[in-house]
């Protein structure tokens, strides 16, 4: 039987840098195509009303900011213990949420191995649609991160991109990825739009 394998975003876009995980699930679901086993999905703020969706993952990729005291842009992986000590520390509602659902499928007997790839924030207090710059350059390089994390897994897919290429004006230096000490290959900038939401996928 084929593992289930769940890319969560989660976040809140009105807040600037909250909806990090959001535009990252965006830019996957965009400029890659996955095999039928593995989902891209937009969590938003849902928190709790995730859980008949996560329950059925053997696999859960979640992205969003993580505070851990680090510079703006640091990137940071949790898994096991780490997750709830770290969330638990923090004022973001939506992950206390996603917490208390990975806590019920794990008393359901359904709770996926779960790892949280996360940016270290600049704003997440301003009611802004838009990511910090500084911020936004990490989108790509997180979205490599994650395919990073898949390969591990041996989840193969294809790049398809779909719009036009813009070349990036500044070259940004590509980061370490913590755990797996690799580099972020270089990549392009390119316009993206669309993605799946958790109504898609409500029900399966």
């Amino acid at each position: 039987m084929v593992d289930e394998i769940m890319v969560l975003g989660v976040g809140n876009i009105l807040y600037s840098d909250d909806g990090f995980g959001i535009r990252v699930v965006e830019y996957l679901q965009e400029h890659h195509r996955f095999p039928d086993h593995v989902t891209i999905v937009d969590g938003g703020v849902l928190g709790v009303n995730l859980l008949g969706v996560i329950s059925n993952a053997t696999q859960l990729i979640v992205v969003d900011t993580i505070l851990n005291r680090g510079r703006p842009g640091d990137f940071h992986r949790l898994e096991g213990d780490a997750i709830p000590r770290r969330i638990l520390g923090k004022n973001s509602m939506h992950q206390v949420d996603l917490l208390e659902a990975l806590t019920l499928c794990n008393l359901m007997g359904h709770a996926p191995d779960t790892v949280i790839l996360g940016v270290e924030p600049r704003n997440v207090t301003t009611l802004h649609p838009e990511l910090t710059p500084e911020i936004a350059e990490k989108i790509e390089p997180m979205a490599a991160w994650v395919i990073e994390e898949l390969k591990v897994s041996g989840i193969s897919f294809t790049q398809e991109p779909k719009n036009e290429v813009m070349k990036m004006e500044n070259e940004v230096n590509p980061p370490v990825f913590p755990q797996l000490n690799k580099p972020a290959p270089n990549f392009e900038v390119k316009t993206t739009h669309g993605v799946k939401k958790l109504e898609d996928y409500k029900g399966r």
